[in-house]
């Protein structure tokens, strides 16, 4: 069989990156333009300027994934590229460039859903993972419990109701002075920290035990905060960051875990940029040893945005004929598991 190389585009948001990946699960090259140090002053990624920078780096970026896969245009099977869920101005600087390179190409066109990217991201390390298996999808704008039931097709059986475990903690972050990204910086103040100092809320959704909430978290650490800051006290920065971190993780990994029991599938696997944090990688891994579950996760630099994950979900669409038109369009606000009728443009 020939081999299928495929050059994926992601621009979702604050990463300009781009990939070549040989058979869905061979990384060839993988360039990242990362723009923290810029949105870092503003607290947060502003919109337009995201836009402007993903302009400015685009065909850099481009050009720098085909030099290091040593490989050219003309030697690719497929151009992929994320149109949604995003920043709408982020995305359609990707999806812009990957039309006009598949059309002065003449390749064919495949649109990916980024949460099936992150997904689609264990796949790259792990060469025995195949469906079905649960997926914890934990981000900056998404917390998923899915079930992959086949490449490209999933079962969501629990969501955030409110706030993406990834928004709360670059929140509290802000709130007690680490600054963005909050993942990070929370998860290295943690380190030094008391896990049980404080005692924060772990909300329960009746009736849909697999679902998860984190505005009532996120308050009471505002809350707490400034109740102490009225009283006078001084907080430790580290015990709340550890406290904190300890009360996403543990209702993180005691839904999977229960979700994972109900449903009776022995391998699960987390995704997302809040899938590089270092306790719920612990605290995930000691539950599933525990439930003698199979546990997989992807190196950190592959749970952030990056176009190696874009490349991996690509190739299970290419092969089952998902081709995408040319009319292909942003779509900020994607359903996991929908298609922007077959990716705008049916099967080409």
């Amino acid at each position: 069989m020939d081999n299928i190389y495929i050059l994926a585009i992601e621009s979702s948001c604050d990463e300009t990156a781009a990939s070549v990946v040989k058979n869905g699960r061979e990384v060839l090259s993988n360039v990242i333009s990362s723009q923290i140090a810029l949105h870092t002053q503003y607290g947060g990624v502003v919109p337009e300027l995201a836009s402007r920078k993903h302009i400015e780096k685009i065909n850099q970026v481009i050009g720098a994934a085909l030099s290091e896969s040593g490989m050219t245009l003309k030697q690719m099977t497929a151009v992929a590229v994320t149109y949604g869920p995003g920043l709408v101005g982020a995305l359609l600087v990707g999806v812009s460039a990957a039309k006009a390179l598949a059309y002065g190409a003449g390749l064919p066109l495949v649109g990916v859903h980024h949460i099936e990217g992150h997904v689609s991201a264990n796949f790259i390390e792990h060469p025995d993972l195949k469906p079905p298996f649960l997926c914890l999808i934990v981000s900056g704008g998404h917390t998923h419990l899915a079930i992959m039931k086949d490449y490209g097709e999933f079962e969501i059986v629990g969501r955030t109701r409110d706030d993406a475990a990834g928004e709360a903690f670059d929140k509290v972050a802000r709130a007690i002075g680490l600054g963005y990204p909050g993942g990070p910086k929370i998860d290295r103040a943690a380190k030094e920290g008391n896990p049980h100092a404080m005692e924060f809320p772990r909300a329960k959704i009746e009736g849909c035990p697999y679902d998860f909430s984190f505005s009532g978290l996120k308050s009471a650490v505002l809350n707490f905060l400034n109740h102490e800051k009225m009283a006078g006290h001084e907080v430790s920065q580290a015990d709340l960051a550890a406290s904190f971190q300890n009360a996403v993780v543990e209702v993180l990994v005691n839904r999977t875990i229960l979700a994972a029991k109900e449903y009776g599938i022995g391998e699960v696997a987390i995704a997302g940029g809040v899938a590089s944090n270092s306790a719920l990688r612990a605290a995930m891994t000691a539950a599933c040893e525990k439930e003698k579950l199979r546990l997989f996760y992807p190196s950190p630099i592959f749970c952030t945005d990056n176009a190696a994950m874009i490349g991996a979900a690509a190739y299970y669409e290419y092969k089952k004929g998902r081709k995408s038109g040319w009319d292909l369009n942003a779509v900020p606000n994607l359903k996991l598991g929908e298609r922007e009728k077959e990716s705008a443009g049916g099967k080409s």
